[in-house]
């Protein structure tokens, strides 16, 4: 038995770590090296349900204006060329993907309409997808809309998801969300296997010279490891779902502090794009070299260690540390 096994979304694992969604699941021969290198799961770069909109309506207009004709409702969608795998080819990619490993295969889904969720997860279920992750991202500027109005939207998309197909289903969440935890319960009733702390936002920046605004894709760091430990150890064993972090897991001190504030597994995936898919096999021999050192029979032994679940007010947990922070601080 391995030493680093552990259940994610009703799977035994070998270890926790589990390459995030990412493009490399876009090319089959990285995706033979992440198994080779003791991944147990890939996990798919998501298919918005804007290329299937675009899709939609391009192939409708084309039928009844002609191929020269553009509805100006889909203009501010990015163009079909800038999308490297289309709505049909990410079908068969998840086919693909299945022969060409033998680790389950999880789709990801990002949308926005309730329609335009269900209908594509049931494709997603059909082409072979062992489980479906569905990757919550939809910043919100209108005034117009409450707080409310946003998080019950989304529970209603898990509802919709759920009710269209039978895997598993996994909803992965931003943090910017009024009460989160309170969120995480009401996702948690809905009967989801997992929660993913967190996507990240990619945040617009402003070329002062060009007048333009631009966004870059900026890897994550070990710094954004925080807030996703402080989440899991508040909602490890007070809901049922599982729990897992994405975002600024770069080596085996950041998978077992994941683990220890209770998550049942990691996701990486700006180290491996970084480092190649090899970096999972140093980091599970520093893992296991750390719970020899440390006595530990197995990394489930060290499960939710360090979470809140023993502290009976774990806002007054927080507040006192904060308090305490502050008052640490000096000049030198």
């Amino acid at each position: 038995m391995s030493l680093l096994r552990t259940s994610y979304l009703g799977f035994e694992l070998d270890s926790p770590l589990i390459p995030g969604a990412s493009p490399m699941c876009l090319d089959l021969s990285v995706v033979r090296r992440l198994e080779d290198s003791g991944a147990p799961m890939i996990i798919m770069h998501s298919i918005f349900q804007e290329q299937i909109l675009r899709e939609q309506i391009s192939y409708a207009y084309g039928l009844e204006i002609g191929d020269n004709s553009n509805p100006e409702s889909v203009t501010y969608l990015p163009r079909p060329d800038e999308f490297r795998v289309g709505p049909d080819e990410y079908l068969e990619l998840i086919g693909k993907i299945k022969a060409a490993v033998k680790i389950p295969v999880v789709a990801s889904l990002n949308g926005r309409t309730l329609g335009g969720w269900s209908e594509y997860a049931k494709q997603l279920q059909q082409a072979g997808a062992a489980a479906i992750e569905l990757n919550i991202y939809d910043p919100v500027l209108d005034p117009d809309i409450d707080a409310a109005s946003v998080e019950n939207h989304t529970l209603d998309v898990i509802r919709e998801v759920k009710r269209a197909v039978t895997v598993p289903i996994a909803v992965k969440l931003s943090p910017f969300y009024t009460n989160f935890v309170h969120l995480a319960h009401r996702i948690d009733k809905l009967g989801v296997g997992a929660l993913v702390l967190f996507n990240r936002f990619y945040q617009p920046d402003i070329d002062i010279e060009a007048l333009e605004v631009h966004s870059d894709l900026t890897l994550s760091t070990p710094v954004e490891l925080l807030p996703r430990i402080r989440y899991t150890a508040a909602l490890y064993g007070k809901i049922k779902a599982d729990l897992a972090i994405t975002g600024g897991v770069h080596c085996a001190q950041d998978v077992i502090k994941s683990v220890m504030a209770g998550a049942s597994a990691v996701q990486m995936v700006s180290a491996l794009l970084t480092y190649g898919p090899e970096l999972l096999v140093r980091i599970r021999k520093d893992i296991l070299h750390w719970l020899e050192v440390h006595q530990y029979s197995s990394l489930a032994q060290a499960k939710g260690s360090m979470s809140l679940t023993n502290t009976p007010n774990p806002a007054a947990f927080e507040r006192g540390n904060y308090m305490r922070i502050l008052q640490s601080w000096t000049l030198d």
